[in-house]
């Protein structure tokens, strides 16, 4: 046997189309239709991979992630609706190769997550104790061991890409490529060369054949910020990538199959975007699977110590020299509502520490 997989699905008619065709590849298979029914089947037999449906009768699919007894935590992927065409079918069993053949991610790395942010203040890439970024963390925390579509909102500045590395690093693709675009800082004219690559000859300057995010990206996780800014045709072809697994480059005929994982992110407030045309409807909700909504710097002003620490330490590695803030200076900076968030409050620091002449940064180079 290839390995156990547990199908969580509502539909019984898809389950079972599933299940067979699972079971045709080697895979034993079971099948569950709520959470009840799931975790017996868990009890039964741990599976090595959960094929599972969110949207179940009694409650969040992914709940099934938080069973203490579940130890060793398998590889999850999330089920389509409706999963009843033979090309979707195939589909989901090329996925299911891919997962089966990855190691899990071991348990602890993210149970543990508590313990480390109690000592160090410090969650992945994130850093705050504040009860608002505890929240962000235990959703990070959920959602990282499984394949699952991440859509972080939030203002400029306040880490979003940080939630993308996070996610990533917690996953079992942590040893494959994290690639980051933004896609407002890319030409309209070369967004898509960029993204799915091109072939040579496929237009004026195209002078070699390029491989864009998608395929170096492979086996990891890409991270498209502003994705707003993101023009519709492109979203199009985005959103097939989403569904089909698969691509083809600028100038080329010939499909390209990719295991990616997109966490996908904006600025802006998602059903605003979608009502002014900014954002595709469609790829809206293929994307906003598990949202994740980061808060601004000053609704979480009491871990502005760590953040000044924490930042204060970057840039004297960088620079050689280390300089602390004084309490007069922590103050100063809690008054300040940062409309810049954390990016804001990095470029304050980065220039007192420049003008400071001793071991402490001066009050009077803040705003």
């Amino acid at each position: 046997m290839r390995g156990h997989v547990l199908v969580v699905h509502d539909d019984a008619d898809i389950a079972h189309q599933v299940v067979a065709l699972l079971a045709d590849q080697g895979y034993s298979a079971a099948t569950a239709s709520c959470l009840h029914d799931a975790r017996r089947q868990m009890a039964l037999q741990p599976p090595d991979l959960l094929l599972l449906d969110p949207q179940l009768p009694d409650g969040n699919g992914l709940a099934l992630l938080d069973d203490p007894s579940l130890g060793a935590r398998p590889e999850v992927l999330m089920l389509p609706r409706p999963a009843t065409t033979q090309v979707s079918l195939q589909d989901l069993l090329s996925r299911v190769t891919q997962r089966t053949q990855r190691t899990p991610l071991p348990v602890c790395e993210t149970t543990s997550w508590r313990q480390t942010l109690e000592a160090t203040g410090r969650f992945g890439a994130l850093v705050g104790r504040s009860a608002a970024m505890q929240e962000v963390y235990e959703q990070i925390a959920r959602v990282a061991p499984t394949s699952v579509t991440v859509f972080v909102t939030g203002e400029s500045g306040t880490g979003k890409e940080l939630v993308a590395r996070t996610v990533h690093d917690l996953s079992a693709r942590q040893a494959r490529p994290f690639l980051a675009v933004n896609c407002g800082a890319i030409s309209p004219h070369l967004i898509e060369s960029e993204i799915f690559g091109h072939e040579r000859g496929s237009f004026t300057g195209a002078e070699r054949q390029h491989h864009g995010f998608f395929e170096r990206a492979h086996g990891g996780t890409l991270f498209l910020d502003e994705i707003t800014e993101m023009p519709p045709t492109l979203q199009v072809k985005l959103l097939r990538v989403l569904e089909s697994g698969s691509f083809m480059r600028v100038g080329s005929s010939v499909e390209l199959a990719c295991d990616v994982r997109v966490v996908g992110a904006t600025n802006r407030e998602v059903t605003q975007a979608v009502a002014q045309g900014l954002l595709r409807e469609d790829l809206m909700y293929r994307l906003h699977v598990f949202p994740i909504a980061l808060p601004a710097l000053r609704d979480r002003k009491e871990d502005i110590p760590l953040l000044v620490d924490h930042l204060l330490h970057q840039i004297g590695q960088r620079e050689g020299q280390w300089r602390g803030a004084t309490p007069q200076v922590l103050t100063r900076l809690a008054r300040h509502t940062w409309p810049g968030n954390v990016r804001e409050l990095r470029n304050a620091l980065q220039r007192a520490w420049v003008m400071a002449t001793g071991d402490a940064i001066a009050e009077r180079w803040f705003p």
